[in-house]
């Protein structure tokens, strides 16, 4: 069923008997959407150009997608979004199932591990004991326990959970993005979404996903697409290898614990664009405020009748708007805000992504941590109980419960995953006396909140040792789909690759029971 087998230990087999056989191709009745359609350019309005004052700050050349619903209405094609926007939350290393959302007490010790589950406010549902604020609001949100891909390298799980596709394309490099990898997530909804308030339709956050030994890990890219599809990446937080976790209050080192670098600092963004669009200079807010002032006179001659395609619009949009600033400016935020989600890299990331959603931005997906931060080799039990749980609990409580309390969650699809899960059995690397466990992609669990999805829900289970999907199997395709048809995407659209060839957007159903 699947080109790429398991690297560790020979699952395949019962691997294949677990997953949902693949859906057969649909029937494309009508002429598909596609992403390379030529559509007149968006005009900038005077006023809007004067306040951004972006002539000369940016070099882009490359036009945006025109609006999706409108070719969707010419096609009938368009459906009903159930959210007005995603966030995905990416764990990179791989969440322990049995130390968070699957826990299993009556297995062996060397299976179930040091923690013990508790109950949520959910009758029947127990999570692991340093999840104590998600249990407290279970009632608003779901796990999925019976996501499953055939890879346990980190490289190529990486890119099947970030694009969404279980099979790796042809010519995959473990070692480093390439044309040819099939594009992420938040590259086709930042390509085939339509815009909100002329903003990009889809941000990456604090970083991209590198590995410790500096390379960039594939599939966060557009691949396929082309370069210049390439998502927003916004960095703010600086790479450093062998430190992990939610800098300051969490940095951590796997071997060492609990660790303190003063040069961290998590720093105003700095805009990453696509490839062939270029800025010259970092524009810190007051640096941009004062380029605005000494442009408004040139603009206010070169505005006539200047054509502004939408991606130009979206690019000027999201480097002057006020409350994109303001998203940015931590300074500005309530402190009480701020504790309640940790004064960390991982609160921070969570509250940030909160107001860009609330600002137009359609999806943000958020790292939190970098490569191998959740990758728990050794010391998994005294580091997810000090270093990585805790902030996690308190960051994603916050953000599911003052969305909701808002009434924003109902409209924003909250998803949390990694490139996989572990295996069922503690082990310890050679050399070390701390255990924990390795890469399993067989099993992982998934958390969902938000944009229709039914709380306290639970779709999917795990054997008894958390070692395969027992009921309900889903594949990282279903997971796309949710995400997709919660933008409102209908299921008939498809993508052109840079040769022109048009490519399926879904590739299964969307997950079955959440709603």
């Amino acid at each position: 069923m699947y080109s790429q087998p398991h690297k560790k230990g020979d699952v395949t087999e019962r691997l294949d008997s677990c997953l949902v056989p693949p859906n057969p191709l649909m029937s494309w009745n009508q002429s598909p959407l596609r992403a390379d359609t030529d559509h007149p350019g968006i005009r900038l309005t005077r006023r809007l150009a004067i306040q951004a004052g972006a002539i000369g700050l940016l070099g882009l050349g490359s036009s945006h997608l025109s609006a999706l619903q409108a070719l969707a209405a010419s096609t009938g094609q368009a459906t009903a979004a159930r959210a007005k926007s995603v966030i995905y939350i990416f764990l990179s290393g791989g969440l322990a199932q049995q130390e968070s959302f699957d826990m299993k007490p009556e297995a062996p010790e060397d299976i179930r591990g040091e923690f013990r589950p508790i109950p949520t406010e959910t009758p029947g549902l127990h999570i692991c004991e340093h999840l104590p604020q998600l249990a407290r609001c279970s009632s608003k949100w779901a796990l999925v326990r019976s996501l499953t891909h055939p890879s346990n390298d980190h490289s190529a799980a990486h890119h099947i959970m970030l694009t969404g596709r279980s099979d790796l394309p042809e010519g995959f490099d473990a070692t480093k993005p390439k044309g040819s990898d099939w594009p992420s997530i938040a590259a086709l909804a930042g390509t085939l979404v339509p815009s909100r308030n002329n903003l990009p339709p889809a941000i990456v956050l604090p970083d991209k996903i590198v590995h410790n030994s500096g390379r960039t890990i594939p599939g966060q890219f557009a691949g396929l697409l082309g370069a210049q599809r390439d998502p927003w990446f916004l960095e703010m937080s600086p790479y450093h290898p062998q430190h992990y976790g939610a800098f300051p209050e969490f940095l951590f080192h796997h071997a060492r614990g609990r660790i303190t670098d003063e040069s961290l600092r998590f720093q105003s963004p700095q805009l990453s664009l696509p490839q062939g669009l270029t800025i010259e200079r970092l524009l810190d807010r007051v640096g941009l405020r004062k380029e605005i002032e000494k442009q408004s006179t040139s603009l206010t001659l070169a505005i006539e009748d200047q054509p502004f395609d939408r991606y130009r619009e979206a690019a000027v949009s999201l480097l002057s708007n006020p409350r994109i600033h303001d998203a940015f400016d931590l300074g500005r935020a309530n402190p009480r805000q701020l504790d309640r989600y940790g004064r960390n890299s991982f609160g921070w990331s969570l509250l940030m992504a909160r107001q860009l959603v609330a600002s137009g931005v359609r999806l943000v997906q958020v790292n939190l941590g970098n490569d191998e931060t959740w990758d728990t080799h050794e010391g998994a039990f005294p580091n997810l109980r000090d270093n990585l749980l805790p902030p996690l609990d308190r960051a994603l409580s916050a953000l599911i419960e003052d969305m909701d309390a808002s009434g924003q969650l109902s409209e924003t699809l909250v998803v949390m995953g990694s490139e996989f899960g572990r295996t069922p059995k503690i082990s310890t690397l050679p050399g070390s006396s701390l255990p924990g466990r390795d890469h399993w992609g067989a099993c992982q669990s998934i958390l969902l909140a938000g944009g229709g999805v039914k709380g306290g829900n639970v779709v999917g289970s795990s054997d008894e040792i958390g070692a395969y999907p027992a009921s309900a199997p889903q594949r990282p395709e279903n997971l796309a789909a949710t995400i997709y048809e919660a933008l409102g995407l209908p299921r008939s659209i498809t993508w052109n690759d840079v040769t022109g060839r048009p490519q399926h957007l879904f590739e299964a159903e969307p997950i079955q029971g959440l709603t």
